[in-house]
């Protein structure tokens, strides 16, 4: 994953880049608890706020298959279909690792 290349699709230095994609993983992992509290304890609403979150913060980032994902999330909220939802957020920890060893690798 080149964070410099998507740092600078988003028009930001580097080290900025870096630096909101370190927040992004913090508030990520704590929204990934949220989701799976929320599927545990089948509390759509959480798991619409958390999932939604995600989405936006992915989103924003360029992050686009966790946004996707984030959205899938959200949508099987609002539709109370929650089945397949543990593969989807598992796709999204191995994706926030990436983001994570990217980001290890660049500020090593």
């Amino acid at each position: 994953m080149d964070l410099k290349a998507i740092g600078e699709d988003l028009g930001l230095e580097e080290s900025e880049f870096l630096e909101i994609v370190e927040l992004f993983l913090e508030t990520a992992e704590a929204d990934i608890t949220r989701l799976k509290q929320a599927i545990d304890g089948h509390d759509m609403q959480t798991l619409t706020e958390a999932a939604h979150s995600l989405k936006g913060s992915a989103g924003n980032l360029g992050f686009t298959e966790i946004y996707r994902l984030s959205k899938e999330i959200e949508t099987a909220a609002r539709e109370h279909t929650l089945d397949s939802l543990g593969p989807v957020l598992d796709s999204i920890e191995t994706l926030k690792g990436d983001i994570q060893d990217a980001l290890n690798a660049k500020t090593a």
